[in-house]
C-alpha cells in the first residue's frame, strides 16, 4: 500500500520513524503551492532543531568535513549535560543544497559520495536540496525543510550549502551556528572581507590544513578579525584535515561552545526570532512576486505598460497604479 499523501497523516508516519514519508514532507516543501503551505502549518507549531551551518568555497572540503562532524555530533554535546536546547543527539540529518541540474532542476548529487559511512545509519538522514537557480545557494524552502526535521523528533540539522561566492552568506540567516571553511592558499584576507564571510562567521575552519599555507591562513584570519569589530565572541579558528577526521572533534567542541554562548547570552532566542522574521520577509515577497506574475497576463498591467512605453508614465506611478496606490509616495528606493 503505497504511504498517505495527507500532509498530517506523513508527519505522524515520519515521527514515527518512516523516512519515505519523511522524504515526501520534504518533497512537498520543495514543489511549493498550496501542500507546502499545510506542511507549513503543521511543522511551525513544533520547535526547531539546532542547525550548524557550513560554507565556504568550492573545493573546501565541506561534505567530507560535514560526514565527520555527524560521527562527531552522535556523541552529544560535549562538556555540556543541559537539555534546554533538542536533548540527546541521537538522530542527526544533512541538508545538502546543491547546484539546480540544467536539464530537470533536481540537485547534482555529486558531493553525497563523500558522506558514504553513514548511507545505511537509521540514525542519519541526508537529503539533496537545489539550488534552482537562487543565487544564494539556499532555497526559500530550505527554512520550512529544516522545520520538517525538527518537527519529526530530529534535533540536529547540519546545513551544507554550496559554495557560490559573495552571495554564500545567506547561510547565515538559516543557522544558529555558522561554520566558515577555508582552506591554505584561499586568498589574500581582502578578498575574504569582501566575500563577507568574516561578518557572518561564528567559526572559522582551515580544512586540509595539513597542506602548506595553514599557518598564513590562520595569520590572514587573525588579522581581519583583529580590524573588525570587538564583540562578546570572537570566532575561533579550528584546524582540520576532514579526510582523515583530524581536528574534527576539536571543532565540535568549539561547536558546543559556541552553543553554550547563545543560551548564555540569550542571544539563542534573539537569532532565532531574527530568522523568522527574514522567513516571514520572504514569504511576503514570493507572494508578491507571484501577484506581479498573475497581474502580468491582466489589461492593467498592459495598459500601464503601453503608457510607460509613450512617456505617459514614469515606472513609479505605472506601478502605483497597478498597486491601487495612486496617493503612495513617490521616493525611489534607494
Amino acid at each position: 500500500m503505497s504511504a498517505p499523501r495527507d500532509p498530517a497523516a506523513l508527519l505522524d508516519a515520519a515521527t514515527g520513524g518512516d523516512r519515505v514519508s519523511l522524504a515526501q514532507l520534504l518533497s512537498m516543501v520543495e514543489r511549493g503551492g498550496s501542500s507546502s503551505r499545510a506542511v507549513a502549518q503543521l511543522v511551525y507549531r513544533r520547535p526547531p532543531p539546532y542547525t550548524v551551518g557550513l560554507t565556504g568555497a568550492p573545493g573546501s572540503g565541506k561534505s567530507t568535513l560535514t560526514d565527520q562532524l555527524i560521527t562527531a555530533a552522535r556523541g552529544g554535546w560535549p562538556g555540556t549535560s543541559d537539555d534546554q536546547v533538542d536533548g540527546a543527539l541521537d538522530q542527526v540529518a544533512v541538508l545538502a543544497v546543491d547546484p539546480s541540474s540544467p536539464f530537470t532542476g533536481g540537485a547534482i548529487l555529486g558531493d553525497r559520495v563523500r558522506m558514504q559511512q553513514h548511507a545505511t545509519d537509521p540514525s542519519v538522514f541526508i537529503r539533496s536540496m537545489a539550488t534552482r537557480g537562487h543565487l544564494g545557494g539556499l532555497t526559500l524552502a530550505v527554512p520550512e525543510a529544516v522545520r520538517v526535521l525538527g518537527a519529526v523528533g530530529i534535533p540536529l540539522v547540519l546545513l551544507e550549502t554550496v559554495g557560490v561566492g559573495q552571495m554564500e552568506v545567506e547561510v547565515a540567516s538559516a543557522a544558529d551556528t555558522t561554520l566558515v571553511v577555508v582552506t591554505p592558499g584561499w586568498g589574500d584576507s581582502m578578498q575574504a572581507n569582501k566575500a563577507g564571510l568574516l561578518e557572518v562567521a561564528d567559526l572559522f575552519v582551515i580544512n586540509k590544513a595539513d597542506r602548506p599555507g595553514a599557518a598564513e591562513a590562520r595569520r590572514d584570519l587573525n588579522q581581519m578579525l583583529d580590524l573588525g569589530v570587538a564583540g562578546d565572541w570572537r570566532p575561533p579558528i579550528v584546524e582540520t584535515s576532514a579526510i582523515d577526521g583530524v581536528g574534527v572533534d576539536d571543532l565540535w567542541a568549539e561547536v558546543a561552545r559556541h552553543r553554550a554562548h547563545l543560551l548564555a547570552t540569550g542571544k539563542f532566542e534573539t537569532r532565532r526570532a531574527t530568522r523568522l522574521e527574514t522567513e516571514l520577509r520572504r514569504v511576503l515577497a514570493a507572494r508578491l512576486a507571484a501577484q506581479i506574475d498573475r497581474g502580468q497576463a491582466g489589461e492593467g498591467f498592459a495598459e500601464a505598460l503601453r503608457a510607460l512605453c509613450e512617456g505617459r508614465l514614469d515606472p513609479y506611478e505605472a506601478a502605483d497604479r497597478l498597486l491601487g496606490r495612486a496617493d503612495s509616495p513617490t521616493d525611489s528606493p534607494e
